[in-house]
């Protein structure tokens, strides 16, 4: 009557806990932003914060345009249309094209401040002109408008007044209303917010069912029973379901690391009922006369211990995201733990409670028909090999890993995030061009603060420009201080010495920007200073590849404003990347030391052994320093996903060493000896772990097919991480108790 009442009561709570879970799940919200990805009080984004406090808040899309000949009639029609129309909109405060960029002039002793194109040139003689004034100026050729004239920049600054989603679509109405002559890639942060969104979504749509399709087919070729598809299945279900629902129970939003949860889930939430089953069809093959409820208990009495003790080793692991500076992988860990946690719960009470309904006459000799599989095969093989040559095969692996492991020379950290989105994305190629062709895409904003207008702080600004355009990583450096000089070419004949210089006194700059304000527009001066003249603003323009770039220009920047009174910090996108990647690079450190050290701990528990802490933990040591060489190898970077490869793959690979180490324990318990302990427990337990693992391989397989690149990558390592972590667990770690004899597993 109690068993009955059980496992009605188990049946009962799970359908009110699915119900409510699918009631939060249609709460969820998306959130695609990186930099919010980051704490509030990380530097880099308190100074972006302070300088949107001052000059507004910056929201750069850059629209590149790539045609035979930039200056052809047809490409500046399209050019200026495009201009008109995004000039002529309340979403934008800027646009820099070649239509809006001025030149400043002097007429009869006068400033005149013109518009570079006034009309758009007809003949091939005003071409070749215009293409001579461009050429002559360094702030424009190279920066705006490529060397060779094939490709030209138009840069809008957004203000926050639509969506991200809006905006581009205001944006490619507007560019398919003019038909292009050449072709057209988009770029920036909020281009980029807008593509992942999207993005995240149809991940969503397509790798869930994908990933249960293949799980399906995976488990029923394993097991060729509908109830051994159906129960683990389930569980699978239950857990993505109540991992999705405490995102929103939290108040949190899914990030692009959250699309890995509920694929973690597939992967591994069916790993506990994997082995139920294994152990389920290996009683019912052994004990045919025995009822249904006793092959049950028999399995639950067996597995109980070990299933949770593996269960509790990943969620171990797993907990090991939660020391990451990010915050969506601090989430992904708590999310994951308590995920794992429910599908380890519902394997044991869940899965029983259903099995119990049927009748014996229902169960299918199963177990019979996978002796004679590849897998048994395999394993058949392994335990030979084992059994024959355990100094050649440590020898083997420590060659590999000692191979592999070089990799690690060339392993680096991202320094952005350009490569979320694949190669062939118009997003990719923008930047692409924008590198190459034109004065790149990374920006840094030094702020200064004084009278802005006195000579000598304009001075240390010309002279902090001249020292930063050494540097051949960067193109181009802008400030207030800049257009001064130009306005004094201007003003002045070339063979004065106030010509391209600084003027000696501050009622003299006063004069220079009133008549500028007379002449142009004085709105081009708020991008440089405020209102008051008492901040001003210098705008850094570079390319880079790496961290070290951005690294180099900052420690330059600090050098050369060490002792100035007037600095006040630095700020721009690329430094919150920075500083994403080198908290990225930390995270990854403490996370993998405390998972690390939390396994062998536990392992010591469980065996009583720190032998056997040691000893479990070569695995996973061995499954990392080898993916991480291969990422060397391979040139993949560590990045916003691939940093979270070590802990899932702990936390995932400990299970087989547990397993393994356990059965060898038990046989040798029942009065076997070592080697055949070990044969016996890679044939009978090394099929259920084969299965688990490959179960998580396949789960991980449908990443594959994801729409961002990194999410694609982190899918083929952890693949490959636990590809690793199976094959040292099944004939490392046997190699190892059949050479070294370790005590823990005859006490």
């Amino acid at each position: 009557m109690n068993q009955s009442i059980n496992k009605w009561g188990v049946l009962i709570l799970t359908g009110i806990v699915t119900i409510a879970s699918v009631f939060f799940i249609f709460r969820l919200s998306i959130n695609s932003d990186i930099e919010s990805y980051l704490p509030d009080h990380i530097s880099s984004k308190m100074n972006n914060d302070s300088i949107e406090s001052i000059f507004g808040i910056k929201e750069p899309i850059l629209l590149v345009f790539e045609s035979d000949d930039i200056l052809k009639s047809e490409s500046l029609e399209w050019i200026q249309n495009i201009n008109n129309e995004l000039t002529g909109s309340d979403a934008f405060d800027r646009v820099i094209s070649i239509f809006e960029t001025k030149l400043i002039e002097g007429k009869d002793g006068m400033m005149i401040v013109e518009k570079l194109i006034d009309n758009i040139p007809e003949t091939e003689t005003e071409r070749n002109a215009l293409r001579k004034k461009i050429q002559s100026n360094e702030n424009i050729y190279r920066q705006l408008i490529s060397e060779n004239f094939t490709t030209t920049m138009i840069l809008l600054n957004a203000l926050p007044v639509e969506s991200d989603k809006d905006m581009v679509k205001m944006i490619l109405q507007t560019i398919q209303k003019y038909p292009a002559t050449g072709k057209v890639y988009l770029n920036g942060p909020l281009y980029m917010r807008a593509e992942a969104n999207e993005k995240i979504s149809f991940d969503f749509m397509v790798l869930l069912p994908v990933g249960i399709l293949f799980m399906i087919i995976f488990l029923f070729f394993s097991f060729r029973q509908k109830r051994a598809v159906i129960l683990p299945l389930s569980v699978v279900a239950l857990a993505i379901l109540i991992s999705l629902a405490l995102i929103s129970v939290f108040n949190w939003q899914l990030s692009i690391i959250g699309i890995l949860i509920p694929v973690m889930m597939i992967a591994i939430a069916n790993d506990y009922g994997i082995h139920y089953i294994t152990k389920y069809q290996e009683l019912s093959n052994s004990y045919p006369e025995l009822p249904e409820k006793t092959i049950v208990e028999k399995t639950t009495k067996y597995l109980k211990k070990p299933v949770i003790l593996t269960g509790l080793t990943t969620m171990a692991g797993l907990m090991g995201l939660m020391l990451h500076i990010m915050l969506p992988a601090k989430q992904m860990g708590l999310i994951s733990t308590i995920g794992i946690g429910a599908a380890l719960l519902l394997s044991l009470t869940l899965i029983p409670s259903v099995l119990t309904l049927f009748n014996k006459s229902n169960r299918k000799n199963i177990y019979l028909t996978q002796k004679q599989n590849i897998i048994n095969s395999l394993l058949l093989f392994s335990a030979k090999i084992i059994h024959s040559s355990p100094k050649r095969i440590i020898y083997f692996f420590i060659l590999f890993l000692m191979i592999s492991g070089a990799g690690l020379i060339s392993f680096g950290v991202a320094s952005d995030f350009d490569d979320i989105l694949h190669k062939n994305h118009p997003y990719s190629k923008a930047l692409k061009l924008a590198n190459d062709e034109l004065g790149g895409t990374k920006n840094i904003s030094v702020l200064f603060q004084g009278d802005i207008r006195d000579p000598k702080i304009l001075k240390k600004l010309n002279d902090y420009e001249n020292e930063l355009e050494r540097m051949p990583e960067i193109s181009s450096v802008t400030s207030l201080a800049t257009m001064i000089r130009e306005m004094s070419k201007a003003l002045y004949e070339s063979t004065d010495s106030e010509y391209d210089a600084i003027p000696e006194q501050r009622n003299t700059v006063s004069q220079f920007l009133e008549l500028y304000n007379m002449s142009g527009d004085p709105a081009d001066l708020e991008y440089f200073t405020d209102f008051d003249f008492k901040y001003a603003l210098m705008e850094i323009q570079f390319r880079s590849e790496n961290k070290k770039t951005i690294s180099l220009i900052e420690e330059r920047i600090n050098a050369l404003t060490k002792d100035d009174p007037n600095f006040s910090l630095t700020g721009g996108y690329c430094l919150v990347e920075k500083q994403l990647s080198d908290a990225i690079a930390l995270g990854q450190a403490y996370s993998l030391a405390f998972a690390l050290l939390l396994i062998i701990t536990m392992l010591a528990i469980i065996f009583k052994s720190l032998a056997a802490g040691l000893i479990g933990g070569l695995p996973l040591l061995f499954s990392i320093i080898s993916t991480f060489g291969i990422m060397g190898w391979m040139g993949v970077q560590l990045n916003i996903v691939t940093a979270l490869l070590s802990s899932v793959s702990i936390g995932l690979g400990v299970d087989y060493t547990i397993h393994i180490l356990w059965r060898i324990k038990k046989e040798i318990r029942l009065g076997k000896s070592l080697k055949t302990s070990i044969q016996k427990s890679i044939r009978t337990s090394g099929y259920g772990i084969t299965i688990n693992a490959l179960s998580v391989i396949i789960g991980f397989s449908v990443l594959l097919f994801s729409s961002f690149g990194i999410i694609r990558s982190f899918g083929f390592l952890i693949m490959l991480s636990i590809t690793i972590c199976l094959i040292c667990s099944m004939i490392l770690i046997p190699a190892i108790c059949l050479l070294f004899k370790p005590k823990f597993l005859f006490k």
